[in-house]
């Protein structure tokens, strides 16, 4: 009896603990660089709104927006901004960005990346200048630089704003 309870009780736990495994995203280690048929996948869950980065594990706007705007406007944009039938987005850190970018390439972007209307011009970080925090960092993926991204842009200024979910969510300035 003990012997067929024990079975039970072995049977039960691992056909709860099996789909947790398999419903958990598996992200590649950060020593794998993903090619262009794999970094990105379209969220239709989102109805086609975000796209997952499959090298990072971050949820980007797949069309960011079109109007330029303030530091603090595009903070308000993405904490307000309702994409995908889903809150919790917010502006990234230069370093969330800067993964985003790809220095081998023209269009600073990986070849065959998924994103509509991405700017071709400043875009704001959620990152803060660490000496002066009345400037930001920012991203150009139109300047074709090395690196495309600086911190001299003042939060009065206007620029483009990317949304992201997931990651750190900090300052880290």
């Amino acid at each position: 009896m003990k012997s067929l309870y024990s079975t039970t009780v072995a049977f039960v736990a691992i056909f709860m603990i099996v789909p947790l495994v398999h419903a958990a995203p598996s992200f590649p280690s950060w020593s794998e660089k993903l090619g262009p048929n794999k970094r990105f996948t379209v969220l239709t869950a989102f109805n086609s709104e975000a796209v997952l980065d499959n090298e990072t594990g971050l949820v980007w706007e797949q069309s960011p927006s079109q109007h330029r705007m303030t530091w603090n406007d595009a903070q308000l944009h993405c904490n307000q901004m309702k994409a995908g039938n889903r809150f919790g987005w917010r502006l990234p850190t230069i370093q969330e960005f800067a993964s985003l970018v790809d220095p081998a390439t023209p269009d600073d972007l990986p070849p065959g990346h998924p994103f509509s209307n991405a700017p071709q011009d400043y875009s704001w970080s959620a990152t803060s200048d660490a000496i002066d925090n009345s400037f930001a960092w920012w991203v150009n993926l139109g300047f074709h630089a090395s690196p495309p991204m600086g911190n001299g842009l003042g939060k009065a200024n206007s620029a483009y704003a990317w949304c992201v979910r997931g990651g750190q969510g900090v300052d880290p300035q």
